[in-house]
């Protein structure tokens, strides 16, 4: 039988005061007050309306940095899920406060630098904070096995996505700043990566249960962002983060890679079925991926010659 919450968290202790001790010495102090290109700024006063022409951010660069800062808003709601998943005892407790601190750094530097480039229609952004925010909506994984597997994926795709914005911003400023949220988001990713990879030794069939279950079901936690599946459409369109990254650095890496599930052994029955849905549905992935970046590719090449052939009989 799958280990229960209190159980594991209580063996996985020790392991997770070394983690927030190794996280702690290789976080880095910085400040977002430092980063965001103040001078750029103007009083934007009560009559203000926003000019897309004020800015070159195609619309597919705007989604995304729209959906991170959104994303990072629900921090309240992230904070109140892994307290009561985790637990507020040391050291779990340690590392959720000192998590929340760093996220919240996050929607300060985003919205500072949004703010003062123009980047987006700052109305609409706020309407979509209050949105966002009094809907509350996040995942709410029902174990602890299932939060430890969720949270890995989930901060490794943040970080990607949030790197990948920032290299499509030829904006320097606006690279340092998604590439300092994003290295936030990569040493998140490595202590909860550690902490399930040591839970998935003391617990094999409870881990490869709940790899199973949120592996399937895995989605980023921006659904309650309005107009998120257009913002989703754009992001993918513009290789931010679409299927293709998703099977090779997400799903791969994690679940082939550290977890190294085709190799486990000893596992039940039933989480041996788990397993076999697991790789299965990497290997659909991988197949869907395939055909959408194809598809992409073909629509991309018609662009070309639609505009080629308009240019010739100008």
């Amino acid at each position: 039988m799958p280990m229960n919450d209190a159980a594991l968290t209580e063996d996985l202790a020790p392991v997770v005061a070394g983690l927030v001790d190794r996280h702690l010495a290789n976080s880095k102090e910085w400040f977002p007050h430092r980063i965001v290109p103040w001078s750029r700024g103007e009083d934007l006063g009560k009559d203000w309306e926003w000019d897309p022409n004020e800015t070159e951010l195609s619309p597919d660069v705007r989604s995304a940095l729209i959906v991170d800062l959104l994303t990072e808003d629900n921090l309240p709601y992230y904070f109140e899920t892994i307290y009561n998943l985790f637990g507020k005892f040391e050291p779990w407790g340690t590392w959720a406060r000192r998590w929340t601190a760093e996220e919240g750094r996050h929607a300060i530097i985003i919205r500072d630098y949004l703010s003062v480039t123009r980047a987006v229609d700052l109305d609409d952004l706020e309407r979509g904070r209050m949105a966002q925010v009094s809907t509350g909506e996040v995942p709410h994984p029902e174990t602890v096995q299932d939060g430890l597997a969720y949270v890995t994926m989930q901060e490794l795709a943040t970080k990607i996505s949030h790197r990948n914005t920032g290299r499509l911003l030829e904006d320097k400023v606006g690279y340092q700043v998604m590439a300092t949220v994003a290295g936030d988001e990569q040493l998140h990713h490595v202590f909860y990566r550690d902490a399930a990879t040591a839970a998935l030794e003391l617990d094999p069939d409870g881990m490869v249960l709940a790899i199973d279950r949120q592996v399937r079901s895995f989605a980023m936690p921006g659904t309650g962002i309005p107009d998120f599946a257009q913002h989703a459409k754009r992001i993918a369109d513009a290789g931010i983060y679409d299927f293709r990254i998703h099977h090779d650095q997400i799903l791969k890496p994690m679940v082939v890679d550290q977890w190294k599930l085709p190799e486990l052994e000893g596992l039940s029955p039933e989480a041996d079925a788990a397993r076999e849905k697991v790789l299965k549905h990497l290997d659909r992935v991988d197949k869907a991926a395939t055909r959408m970046t194809a598809r992409r590719e073909r629509h991309a090449a018609q662009d070309e010659a639609a505009a080629e052939s308009e240019l010739a009989s100008a």
